[in-house]
């Protein structure tokens, strides 16, 4: 299993990446440009994807073999401020999309767009094409709400692999997504695999996100929690504290260890 080596910031067992949008989107054109077997792939995703990961090992040594880990969301930042080990700032899986496809504009990259449904797609096809028509649409497919059949997973798989994308965009869900990815890594002949969650929505237009300023103040969960209460609900009112108290009890003992040992 492949280890992250770029430097990072360790919560709850998960890798977080020291990067910011920029880096990303680079590290993806060199992937690109240097492609490798199996491919790369990115993780972005904030507290609810390193509490997922604390709690089932299998999730966390999937996301702790990704070559990106972004923190999409501020709570991964602020507590690596806390521990004195601060991250650059939040790198949400929108933005990374959103700038790829600027970039691409340019130099001609295609993606292709896994996940979510038909009109999200249709929405992001549409809005793709027409504000960056120097970027190549190399497919896009929104699977059934249900599991696939073998055969109809692997007709998923070629579909991709007969597409020839830069990049694969894996909009599931997370822990959907990264595990979509990690069990058919072998299989897919992609340079990078990059996992957004609900980033065709906010880009498509479908979604309106936060404002910058309420997302940089950590308050994006808020929004998207008054848009769309009844997925969020666990995850925000139940999840968010306990990752909380696990989080800051380990940030705790670091710093306390970290003073004892200076004495």
């Amino acid at each position: 299993m492949v280890v992250m080596s770029q430097p990072h910031v360790t919560i709850l067992g998960s890798r977080v990446s020291r990067t910011d949008v920029q880096h990303a989107v680079g590290s993806i054109e060199e992937w690109i440009r240097h492609p490798r077997v199996p491919g790369r792939f990115v993780v972005a995703t904030g507290f609810h994807g390193i509490w997922v990961a604390h709690r089932d090992p299998a999730f966390r040594a999937i996301v702790n073999a990704s070559d990106l880990f972004c923190p999409d969301g501020m709570a991964p930042v602020w507590l690596s401020r806390l521990r004195g080990d601060p991250l650059p700032g939040r790198v949400p899986g929108p933005d990374i999309l959103q700038s790829f496809l600027e970039v691409a504009n340019g130099r001609g990259y295609s993606s292709y767009f896994y996940g979510d449904t038909e009109d999200t797609l249709s929405a992001l096809v549409d809005h793709v094409s027409v504000k960056y028509p120097g970027h190549r649409v190399a497919g896009a497919f929104s699977p059934p709400f249900r599991g696939l059949s073998p055969e109809e997973d692997r007709e998923a798989v070629d579909r991709i692999n007969a597409a020839r994308p830069d990049v694969l965009w894996v909009g599931l869900g997370l822990p959907k997504q990264e595990r979509w990815y990690f069990a058919r890594r072998e299989q897919l002949n992609v340079p990078v695999v990059v996992n957004v969650g609900a980033a065709f929505r906010f880009v498509s237009g479908r979604v309106r996100r936060a404002p910058s300023l309420i997302g940089n103040a950590g308050l994006e969960w808020a929004w998207r929690f008054a848009c769309e209460p009844r997925k969020l609900w666990r995850r925000d009112l139940v999840e968010a504290p306990q990752f909380l108290y696990h989080a800051l009890k380990e940030t705790w003992e670091i710093r306390r260890g970290r003073a004892a040992s200076q004495r």
